[in-house]
Parts: C-alpha cells; structure tokens; sequence
C-alpha cells in the first residue's frame, strides 16, 4: 500500500526545488564570471611584464641579444605571493635567458605581437603563462618572449568574489525558504482548521460549515463538504422516515397474524378455525409482499449510492417474458393484458433483476386496482429512443396525487385493496437508476392511467 503524500510536503517541494536550481545555476554563473574577470585582469598585468620584457630584446649587426640587469631581474620576479617566471628564447638559437623550465607554446599558435595565454606546470606548480611572438628591428629573427606566474593571488581573489556572491545567496535562500516554510504553514492552517471543527462535530450533527474569513480555495472544499452533509442529512432523515414506516407496516400484519392465531387456537369447531387461518394466511401473504418489496428497494438503493453495474440487455425479450408471467393473474380478474413490440430489437443498458421488477408493480397495481373485464395494454417504442408505456383503463390517478405517488408508504386516499405504497416508489427507484424519465398521464379515452419510461440509448 502506497504511504499517502504530505501535502506540505509536496508544496515546499514545489516551491523550493525550483528555487534551489536558480540558486545553483546562478552560483555556476558567478564562478564563471569570477574566474573570467581575475584571468582577465592578472592576464593584463602578465602582458605588460611580457611587453616590458620584449622591449629589452634587440638586435645588433643581425644578431639578437637579450640584456636584464640583475636588480631588475630581482624586481621583476618580486611578488609576496606568487612566483613569477619568464623565458625568452630565439626560433634560430634557442634559450637565451630566464627559466628554462617554462613551458613553451607551439610556434603555430603565435601571431606577431598578439598575446597567446594558457596554463601550464612548473615543478608540479599551475601557473598562468602569456606568450608573445617578436622581431626585433633590422632583424628577421623571430624571438619568443614567455611570461609566467603562480596562480595564488588569482585564487585568492576568485575565492574573495565568490565569497563576496554567495554568502548573500545562501542568506537570501535561507530567508525564503524561512518565508516558503511559514507560508505554507499559514496556507495549510484554514485546512488545519476544517479538520478540528469536522473533528468536534457528532454523528448527528449536519449543519453547514461556517465558511466566513476561508481562503477562495478552502472554500471550495466546504462548499463541497456542506452539499455531502446536506445529502448525508437527507439520506438520515429518509432512512430514519423509512424505518418508521417499515416497522408501522409492519406492526399491522403482524398483530393481525397475533388475532388470528389467538381466535384459531380458542376456535371450538373446525369451520372457526378454519376461517382463522385463512386469515393469517392473508396476513401471511400481505407481510411476505411487503418484505420482498422493502428488499427490492433496499437493492435498488445500494446500487444507485455505488457505481451501477448495467449491461446491454433485450428489453423487447425481457418485457414479452414479464408480461407472459402475468397473465394468469390478470386472466383471473377477467383483465385483458395485451404487448406490442416493433419487430426489430430494442435494447437497452440495464439490470435484469430489477427492471423486472419495476414492470411488476406496475402490472401489479395496474391489475389489482383495475376494473374486472378491463384492459392493460404494454407496449415498447424504439424511435427516437426506447420507451415503455404501460396503459389501463382502471380508475385513474388524480393529477393533484401525480407529485405524492412515487413518495414511499403514500396510498392514494380511498385506494382500494390492502397495498403497502411501496409499489411506485420502487419504479421511481429502479427508474432513476436507469436514467429514464418517467411520464404519467390518463389512459384510452382519458380513463385509468398511463405511464412512459424514457431511456436513453445505449
């Protein structure tokens, strides 16, 4: 199992990672500016000393001589932190005076009197070389003049610059990433706060979260979290309705079954007797119908709280089949139960189980509350999408009860028959759970009731 992120993590992640490689890039670019700007001004002072040294070649009778008086060799090579080295050597006889140990460039990257600068060794010690191609006057002679030095003042003063930049670097990270770290904190705390007033509330509590004073973001979250305890509030209160109207069904079977248990077993003759079992036989039936039917919703529910899970199925087959199983019952009211279908298959995304249900409280309501010798007619439409029409010439619904009919318990006042007024509201349940829109109207000749199922296509 993955171990959840930290979002404060994650923030100052964001926020400091970025900071950090501006922080690196920018110290890349100071050593580099560092190190351009100490070569260049060292190098400067290493040419000078090689040009003063090129004055003092000449040439006599065409024959070159380099002459350094000893007191300014002694100064020449005065310095109180580096060494400092030169070497002037002819292309026709070579050496001719100072370290002969300095490095010496090749001829073919020398131009007359352009400074050619690169680093060396002397006795294992880095050094700066500059070196400078001559021809002394009334000569053709050419003469190389080498200049050198230890690299200690260019390191010191390199290390002095970056010193100089990066201190108030890191400072200046370090003051943001305090800020990063604060605001972040300060950012979290209303979600911080969310969470301790969630934290306080009980079970039972669902009034809205107080969102004055919280960041646009945050509230977002609130508004969401009200919009769940609302549902949440909604779903409590119906269940608790549910509940309270289940077990009131309930209790009237129930002493019922009690009455007529007590009469049959006081019953002196077996016609008594008999009459008391048929009784709770009744009541027997009535409380199986209303268990089945509290378990069918119950179903329903749990599907439409999760991800339903419907399939491609024949609604033309399904309808013809669950219609088929009616008929005896409507045949022993005398009621004609009739299906028309288009010859093509209409099909839909759906739940087997449950739309064979919903088609069965309607028939069932449609044949117990009908006229004897009437008509139930089932038809299925394909264009421009499927439709189920179930249509009796029974007594009707009054438009007033159009809105109260699908609520669960409710019974239209007067209603014959002893229904639990569960039968419509599992429709409106198994219904909403196929996303089809549910139309009620009169039946043939503005008689009995109509109702159409609008699903959309698969």
């Amino acid at each position: 199992m993955n171990k959840p992120k930290s979002l404060r993590a994650q923030l100052l992640s964001k926020l400091t990672m970025p900071l950090l490689v501006v922080v690196i890039l920018d110290a890349a670019a100071s050593y580099y500016v560092a190190t351009h700007f100490t070569n260049q001004a060292y190098d400067r002072w290493l040419l000078d000393s090689a040009k003063s040294l090129v004055q003092e070649v000449k040439a006599y009778q065409d024959h070159v001589t380099f002459e350094l008086p000893p007191i300014a060799v002694e100064v020449f090579r005065w310095d109180d932190m580096d060494e400092t080295f030169y070497k002037v050597e002819s292309q026709k006889t070579g050496f001719m005076a100072g370290d002969d140990s300095l490095p010496s460039p090749a001829i073919s990257n020398l131009n007359k009197d352009l400074p050619f600068f690169f680093d060396g060794e002397i006795d294992e010690q880095p050094v700066r070389v500059v070196s400078v191609l001559t021809v002394p006057k009334t000569s053709t002679e050419q003469v190389i003049v080498s200049v050198a030095e230890t690299v200690n003042k260019r390191r010191s003063m390199m290390n002095e610059l970056l010193t100089a930049v990066i201190l108030p670097q890191i400072l200046l990270v370090l003051i943001t990433g305090y800020h990063i770290w604060t605001g972040v904190n300060r950012g979290l705390s209303p979600l911080n706060d969310l969470a301790r007033k969630i934290a306080r509330r009980s079970a039972k509590e669902f009034d809205p979260i107080a969102d004055a004073g919280v960041p646009l973001e945050v509230r977002s979250l609130t508004n969401t979290i009200n919009a769940l305890l609302q549902r949440l509030g909604s779903t409590l209160i119906t269940q608790q309705r549910f509940i309270e109207n289940a077990a009131h069904q309930l209790r009237t079977p129930l002493a019922g079954l009690k009455i007529q248990a007590e009469r049959a077993l006081s019953a002196d003759n077996p016609e008594s007797m008999r009459l008391a079992l048929m009784h709770i036989k009744n009541s027997t039936n009535r409380l199986a119908h209303l268990n089945t039917q509290l378990l069918v919703l119950a179903r329903s529910e749990s599907i439409s709280h999760s991800a339903p899970e419907l399939r491609l199925i024949d609604l033309t087959r399904l309808v013809r089949e669950c219609c088929m199983d009616w008929v005896p019952r409507a045949l022993d009211r005398k009621i004609e139960l009739g299906f028309e279908a288009p010859d093509t298959t209409v099909q839909i995304n759906g739940d087997d189980v449950l739309l064979r249900e919903l088609l069965g409280n309607l028939l069932d309501n449609a044949i117990s509350y009908g006229k004897a010798g009437g008509h139930i007619s089932v038809s299925i439409l394909s264009a421009p999408h499927a439709k189920l029409i179930v249509e009796d010439d029974g007594p009707g619904i009054p438009v007033s009860e159009h809105d109260k009919i699908f609520e669960r318990f409710y019974r239209v006042a007067g209603s014959p028959g002893d229904g639990c007024g569960l039968g419509l509201a599992i429709v409106k349940e198994i219904a909403d759970l196929h996303a089809a829109q549910i139309k009620i109207g009169s039946g043939v000749a503005e008689q009995g009731t109509r109702i159409e199922f609008n699903f959309t296509k698969p």
